[in-house]
Formats: C-alpha cells, sequence, structure tokens
C-alpha cells in the first residue's frame, strides 16, 4: 500500500499541487467489483483546501488517472455501518449518497480517522460521523499555524505515522544557525566527533545554568501563587454577587417579557386595522359613484352639451368603478356585491336612454334634411350634412362608452344609422342625378327622347341598327356622315363643341359633389362609431360578399352588409349600405351620356380615371375608391365600344359608282375624333387607353381605305389611295401623336407611291410614236450593236427619226397636255387641293421622259442635227399657260 501511496503522490496529486495524506482501497457496494482508490488529499497553498478524490487504474495501462474529486467541505455524513463489530462497509454522503466497500476494516478504520482530523484542522465544520468508534475520534492536540512548518511539507498532526514524511527540510533559520554554529569550530567539518562532544559540553552547561535560574525563581512564584490564590477568592465573591444579583431581575425579567408580548400584541393589532383601513379607502375610492355622477345617468339631459359633457364624465367614472381590479376576497365582500349590481343596473339604464336618444336623433335628422331636399331640386348640388356629423359627434365619447360597455345596443344604433341614412341618401343623390339628366338633355320633354321616365332617370329603349353610308359628292360628305348614325343616336360631326363641354362640367360637377359628400361620411363614421378600436363585428349585422373579378359587387337592396374581418372593411362596408345608390346611379348617368354622344365617353374616361386616381391616393381600399374604380370599368367598356363601332362603321361604309369618291367620310371622322382627343387627354392619366385606340383606328383607316380604293369605279385607285393618305398623313403631322410616328411615316410613303403610280398611269405615252421608235433603238443597242452604229439601220436611220419627230409639233404637245388636265381634274376632289401638285409632278415626269429622248439622239445620231420640234422651255410655258387657264 506505501508503494502504491508513493506512486499516486508523484504520479497525480504532486503535478497538482496536492499532498496526499490517506489511502483506502475500494470497490461500490451490490455491483460487480472494480476497485479503485478513494485519497484525503490538502493543497500545499494557502488557504488549504481538502479533497477526497476517487482514483482508477486505467484500462488501457498500468497507470493511475483522477476520475473524481469532492471537497470536503460537501461531505454531510460518514456512516460507518457498525461501531463494534468490523464491517469494512461505509457510506459518504455528498450531494447524493456513495456506498463502499473497504478491502480491510483497517484501511476503512483509518481513511475515517483521517477525515476527522481534516475536518477537525481545517474546516471546524460538523460533520456528523455515524456508526463510528470513538477511539477512532481522538481529539487533536491544539497547534497553532506557526508551530506548523510552511511548505508542502505540512502534515496532520495526531500520530499517524503514515502522514508524515520521514524528512523534513530546515527552515532558512536554522539553516543560518547551523551555519554560524559551525564557523565557531574549526573542526565541525574535519573532526565530526570532536565537534559533537563540544556540543554537548556546551549543551549540559545551558542546563546546568537552566536549573539554577529556576531555583533562584522559586520565591517569586511561591509569590505568584498567593497572589492567584487572593485572586480566586476576589472572584468568588463576585460570583455569589452577581447570582443575588440574577435572582432580583428574574422577577423584572418575567414582567419585561410580559410587556413584551404585549407591544407586540398591540403592534399586531394596529397592523392588522392599517390594513383594513386601507382594504377600505381602496373600495371607497374606487367603487364609490358621486351622487352628481348618478343623477347624470339617471336624468341627465342628452340633448343640451352641458348635459352632454355631464353624462359623458359620469359614464367614465362608471366604467372605472365597473372595471376596477378587484383585490382577492373582495368579490366575497356583500358590499361589494351589492355595488357592482348597482353599477350593473346603472349601465343598463343609462345604455337604454343613450340608445333610444341616437334613435330620435337619426330619425329627426332625415325629416330636417328632407326639408331642405327642395332648395337643391333646381340646383346641381348635393345638401350639407356638416351641421347634422357636427351635432352627432358631441356623443362620440359615449358611443365609445356604449361600444365596451354594451355591444348589443352599439350594434342596433349602428344598424339604425344605416337603416335611416341610407333611404335619405338614396332620395337625395336620385333627386341630385335627376336634375343632372336634365341639365346635360336641356328639357324634361327633350330628356325623353333619351329615354327618361319617372324621377328615376333611368335608361330605357335599344339602340337601332346602323344605316350604311352611301358616298354622293365631295361636297355633301358631312350630310353623308349624319346618315351613319340612327335616331336614337347623334353623329359626332354634328354636336356643337358647346354641347360636349357643357356635358364635361355637368359630369365634372357630379363627380366634384360626391366625392366630397362620401368622404365626409367617411370621416364622421370613423369618428363616431369609434371603430379604430374594434375590430370585430356581428355577423348580425351583415351578409356575404360577393366579388367578380376582382372588384367589389353591388349589394342586395335587403340593407345586410358582408362579413368584415378589419376595421377598414367595416366601415367601406357600412359605406356601401349607406351609399347604395351611388354605382347604379352613376352608371344610368353614364349610359345616358353614350347615347347623347358616343364621343362623350372620352370626357367620362378622363375624369373618371382622374378621380379614381385621386381617390387611390388617400385609401385605395376606400368605398369611395371601389365605387370609381367598378364605375370606370363600365366607363372603359363604353370607350372601347365607341372604337370598336367607328371601325365597324369604317367597313360597313359603300361608295358610289356614278360619283369620284374624294376623302372618305372615316377619314374625316378619324381626323376629328383624335383632335378632340388629344384636347381631352392632354396631361391625363388614362393615356394608354388613347393610344391603344389610336392604333386599332388607324390600322382599320388603312385597311378600309385601301378596301374602298379597290372597290371604287369611278376614281382610280391611286386617286383615292393618295388623296385619304395624304389627308391621314396631314392629320397626323398636325396633331403630332407619338404612338402614331411609324404610322405617320406609312401614310406618307403610301401618299408618294400612289401620288407617283398616278402621274406615271395618267401621263402614259404622249408622244407615242416617238417612244415606240427609241423603244427599238434600245433594242438593238441591247442586242450589242454599237450606239453611234444605230443610225445604220435601215429602220431607225435619220429620215425615220425625222419622220417620226415631224408628226409631234409643240401644238400638238400642247393639245395633249391640256387634255391630260382636264382628266386629272375630273378625277381629284376639291377639298385635298392636290391638282397642282399632281400637275407639277406630271410636268417634271413629262421633262424626264423629253430628256431621255435627247440623250438617245445625241448618242445615237451624233452631229445629224436632228432635235425636236419643241424645248422644255415649251414644255413649262404649255403646262404653265394650261394650269392658268383652268
Amino acid at each position: 500500500m506505501t508503494a502504491i501511496k508513493h506512486a499516486l503522490q508523484r504520479d497525480i496529486f504532486t503535478p497538482s499541487d496536492e499532498r496526499l495524506l490517506s489511502i483506502v482501497n475500494v470497490c461500490k457496494a451490490g455491483k460487480k467489483k472494480k476497485n479503485c482508490f478513494l485519497c484525503a488529499t490538502v493543497t500545499t497553498e494557502r488557504p488549504v483546501q481538502v479533497k477526497v478524490v476517487k482514483v482508477k487504474k486505467s484500462d488501457k495501462g498500468d497507470f493511475y488517472k483522477r476520475q473524481i474529486a469532492w471537497a470536503l467541505r460537501d461531505l454531510a455524513v460518514v456512516d460507518a455501518k457498525d461501531a463494534i463489530k468490523e464491517n469494512p462497509e461505509f457510506d459518504l454522503h455528498f450531494e447524493k449518497i456513495y456506498k463502499w466497500v473497504a478491502s480491510s476494516t483497517a484501511e476503512k478504520n483509518a481513511f475515517i480517522s483521517c477525515i476527522w482530523k481534516l475536518n477537525q484542522r481545517y474546516l471546524r465544520k460538523k460533520i456528523d460521523f455515524v456508526n463510528v468508534s470513538s477511539q477512532l475520534l481522538e481529539e487533536l492536540p491544539k497547534v497553532t499555524e506557526e508551530s506548523v512548518p510552511s511548505g508542502e511539507n505540512q502534515s496532520v498532526t495526531g500520530g499517524d505515522e503514515e502522514a508524515v514524511d520521514e524528512y523534513q527540510e530546515l527552515n532558512a533559520r536554522e539553516e543560518q544557525d547551523i551555519e554560524i554554529m559551525m564557523e565557531g569550530c574549526e573542526c565541525a567539518i574535519s573532526n565530526a566527533e570532536a565537534f559533537a562532544e563540544k556540543l554537548s559540553r556546551e549543551l549540559q552547561v545551558l542546563d546546568g545554568a537552566n536549573i539554577q535560574s529556576i531555583m533562584a525563581s522559586e520565591k517569586q512564584v511561591n509569590t505568584l501563587m498567593q497572589l492567584l490564590d487572593e485572586a480566586l477568592k476576589e472572584v468568588d465573591q463576585i460570583e455569589l454577587k452577581l447570582s443575588s444579583y440574577e435572582e432580583m431581575l428574574q422577577s423584572v425579567k418575567e414582567q419585561m417579557d410580559q410587556i413584551s408580548e404585549s407591544n407586540h400584541l398591540i403592534h399586531l393589532s394596529n397592523t392588522n386595522n392599517v390594513k383594513l383601513l386601507s382594504e377600505i379607502e381602496f373600495l371607497v375610492n374606487h367603487m364609490d359613484l358621486a351622487k352628481g355622477h348618478i343623477k347624470a345617468l339617471q336624468e341627465g339631459d342628452l340633448a343640451s352639451s352641458r348635459g352632454i359633457e355631464a353624462c359623458t364624465n359620469a359614464a367614465d367614472a362608471l366604467l372605472q368603478c365597473m372595471n376596477v381590479a378587484l383585490r382577492p376576497g373582495h368579490d366575497m365582500l356583500l358590499a361589494v356585491k351589492q355595488q357592482q349590481q348597482r353599477f350593473s343596473d346603472l349601465r343598463e339604464h343609462f345604455a337604454r336612454r343613450l340608445a333610444s336618444h341616437l334613435n330620435n336623433v337619426f330619425v329627426q335628422q332625415g325629416h330636417d334634411q328632407s326639408s331642405t331636399l327642395a332648395q337643391h331640386s333646381a340646383e346641381l348640388t348635393l345638401p350639407n350634412h356638416h351641421p347634422f356629423h357636427r351635432d352627432l359627434l358631441r356623443y362620440a365619447k359615449l358611443m365609445e362608452w356604449l361600444k365596451s360597455t354594451d355591444y348589443g345596443k352599439y350594434e342596433g344604433l349602428t344598424k339604425n344609422y344605416m337603416d335611416y341614412l341610407s333611404r335619405l341618401y338614396e332620395r337625395e343623390i336620385k333627386d341630385f342625378f335627376e336634375v343632372a339628366k336634365i341639365k346635360m338633355t336641356g328639357t324634361t320633354k327633350e330628356s325623353k327622347k333619351f329615354g327618361l321616365h319617372g324621377s328615376s332617370g333611368k335608361l330605357t329603349g335599344s339602340t337601332s341598327s346602323l344605316n350604311k353610308l352611301s358616298v354622293q359628292s365631295s361636297g355633301n360628305r358631312r350630310s353623308q356622315s349624319s346618315s351613319l348614325l340612327d335616331m336614337g343616336n347623334m353623329s359626332a360631326s354634328d354636336l356643337d363643341v358647346a354641347d360636349r363641354t357643357k356635358f364635361d362640367k355637368i359630369f365634372e360637377q357630379v363627380l366634384s359633389e360626391l366625392e366630397p359628400l362620401c368622404l365626409a361620411e367617411q370621416d364622421f363614421i370613423s369618428k363616431f362609431f369609434k371603430l379604430q378600436q374594434h375590430q370585430n363585428m356581428s355577423a348580425s349585422m351583415t351578409e356575404a360578399e360577393d366579388v367578380d373579378g376582382g372588384s367589389l359587387s353591388r349589394q342586395h337592396s335587403s340593407g345586410t352588409l358582408p362579413p368584415v374581418s378589419s376595421e377598414k372593411d367595416m366601415i367601406r362596408q357600412m359605406m356601401i349600405k349607406i351609399f347604395r345608390c351611388i354605382e347604379p346611379e352613376l352608371n344610368n348617368l353614364i349610359a345616358l351620356g353614350d347615347k347623347i354622344d358616343s364621343f362623350n365617353s372620352l370626357y367620362m374616361l378622363v375624369k373618371m380615371s382622374h378621380h379614381v386616381w385621386t381617390a387611390q391616393n388617400v385609401d385605395p381600399a376606400s368605398f369611395l375608391s371601389t365605387t370609381l374604380g367598378n364605375v370606370l370599368v363600365t366607363v372603359k367598356r363604353n370607350f372601347d365600344k365607341c372604337i370598336s363601332n367607328q371601325i365597324r362603321q369604317m367597313e360597313e361604309v359603300k361608295i358610289s359608282k356614278k360619283s369620284k369618291v374624294g376623302i372618305l367620310p372615316f377619314v374625316a371622322e378619324f381626323e376629328e375624333f383624335a383632335g378632340l382627343a388629344e384636347s381631352i387627354f392632354k396631361n391625363a392619366e388614362r393615356r394608354g387607353d388613347l393610344d391603344k385606340a389610336y392604333t386599332k383606328l388607324i390600322r382599320g383607316v388603312f385597311v378600309n381605305v385601301e378596301k374602298v380604293a379597290n372597290e371604287s369605279q369611278k376614281t382610280p385607285r391611286d386617286v383615292v389611295m393618295m388623296e385619304n393618305f395624304h389627308h391621314i398623313f396631314a392629320t397626323l403631322s398636325r396633331l403630332k401623336i407619338s404612338c402614331l410616328e411609324a404610322e405617320k411615316k406609312e401614310a406618307k410613303q403610301k401618299y408618294t407611291d400612289h401620288l407617283q403610280s398616278y402621274v406615271i398611269y395618267s401621263l402614259g405615252q404622249p408622244l407615242e410614236k416617238l417612244n415606240h421608235f427609241f423603244e427599238g433603238v434600245e433594242a438593238r443597242v441591247a442586242q450589242g450593236i454599237r450606239e453611234e452604229e444605230v443610225s445604220y439601220q435601215l429602220a431607225f436611220n435619220k429620215q425615220e427619226l425625222r419622220k417620226v419627230i415631224k408628226e409631234y409639233p409643240g401644238k400638238e404637245v400642247k393639245k395633249g397636255l391640256d387634255n391630260l388636265y382636264k382628266k386629272v381634274d375630273k378625277h381629284l376632289c376639291d377639298e385635298e387641293n392636290l391638282l397642282q401638285v399632281v400637275w407639277h409632278s406630271m410636268q417634271d415626269e413629262f421633262i424626264r421622259q423629253y430628256k431621255h429622248f435627247e440623250g438617245l439622239i445625241a448618242r445615237c445620231y451624233p452631229g445629224s442635227g436632228v432635235t425636236m420640234e419643241f424645248t422644255i422651255q415649251d414644255i413649262l410655258d404649255y403646262c404653265s399657260s394650261i394650269a392658268q387657264s383652268h
């Protein structure tokens, strides 16, 4: 065991500055035996730490390793199992109980004895040693820290031979004393025996001196002993006096104990009284409603501002009393229960009074507003509800109180408000739209022509079929255009600009009146009904919401609302119920405007788009934004229908076989449409819709111009194409429509191509025989004959050339050109004024042919002196003279 102890000290504890004091070989009780060692150690540095360490032999070799360590201060109980019989089992109680079986009882006893000694010396901690023999628990001799040598050689006093090392080092003072002593003796090193004898003699001398000193001080010792005896007698007398004093104070102590107990009871009573007073004050302060508040709730005037303020303050005070957070046990007090019941009765009574009064206010509002409808009937304005809103907003805080205390009555008031106001707004809005329709159509009699019957102003009647256009002459184009539409619709070209401007102003006035009305009502609903603080609404007020194509559908006329999941939805649904007639009335007004003039859809699209854009910037999900968005869809459909009708009218145009075509009606109508649209859509939000319409219309114009040109019998195809595409090009150049730049270039190209084609076709071969002659000359050159040798050909000699030239004197040429001018004049129309342009192009083409002939004569008949009977100047004079004469 000693060898193992030295090995553990060397390998495990010395590197960690610890000293091994005791060791025991153990295994765990009740399990398969796996031996290990429990070691009692102390650290070599101060403060000293005492530990119990479990060391186990490694499975991979013969060396030992530290497995777990416990601080001795954590040890609570040491149980040796049996104090009489030898028993190797023992328990150590740390954070849990560890049961061990030692290899021998001697090792166990030695280890427990070491633990007891370490506890006594270092910890002074009450460790319970159970079932341990009293012989093992010997008291350690009291050793001061100064008597214990410093350093790692400290050991536990008590005679444990295994706990003390065999060798102890000298400290510095001892080494110094030995050196001084050895320096005083020369033979200390060379003759150790002589040095030892010298030291022995000196020690005998010192012992003798000590004995003599003791014998000399015997008298002093006796004197000291006498003094101690006298002191003990004095102490005995003092103790007797103290005992008598203690007996005297015993009765006083008992009285003081009674007084102390009495004071404690008084303090406890005072504490209880203070707590009771605090509870009573709490209940009185938080559950006592002033008489003035009670009177206001029971009898307060809800019609005056002062009465409303008093009722509001009383209602808030009542709500605070009812919502007070009671402390545990308060709800079991009879007075508290009675007060709560009283508050509940006051709340019910005041809620009924408030609901009844507000219902009467809603009804009175309907009667008061009805009396003001007459003065607005002749004006295109809606009645102002601001005074009504201002009066009702005085009750906003009471509505908030009602919402938090009695949601059922709050819900009923909300439903009644929507019912009353929806009927009122329906009358006002229908009368307002009736005035707008009358102003659009002029008079009531004229309105019947457009299908207006009754006060609702709904449109009746059906759209008649389109009459086909017949082109008679260029002078009556506008009268032919009027036959495009039936009696139910008016042609856009026949309406005065002032009428359209009037319609635009009326439509803008309608939207400008509706927008602030809706916004004011929505703002009032949000403030009055305090929707910001309540997110859910009972389903009894609502019905399912139908959504079609991503837009809100019209609500049923039953007056119920779709279910809502948020506050904004609730506001929007209330607005839908109150203003349920706005969308159908707007649709009827739009249908009327479209029936009066299909071009009105342009005005409506721009105005409606602007108002929708404005509403969406404020709140994209609001009632106004949603409603105007739905109506905008209808306006856009009417606009698309207008474009489609124009394209269909183009396709159905028929031309006369007896008169020239000129500028086609749909080309002129496109010019009118584009000019009107550009003035309307200037800086508009929906410019993209117009650009798409332009693209569709211009494609239709191009296709149908070519179609009519192909069908024309009286007027050449090139003339129809040239005149109409010139008109289109001029229109697009004047209006500068950016999205039609490609079409403008295409129109110019078509105009140029067909002008050139018509000039070449009409001019033909004015010098026919001369032209045939030179065609033969060019054919010979093409066969390989040199140009200067062509004159040697029999059919193309100089005599033949002179004979052909003589057939075309200047007089004959002028006559042919005059006939050509008359022919062109018959083909062209007066509106486009292209006669001089065409005539100038023909002049240029004729001069080009003349120069071509002269060039052939100069190359093929050089030096012959043969020339034409007329010159280029003659051609210019002939053309100018003919143009001036006509």
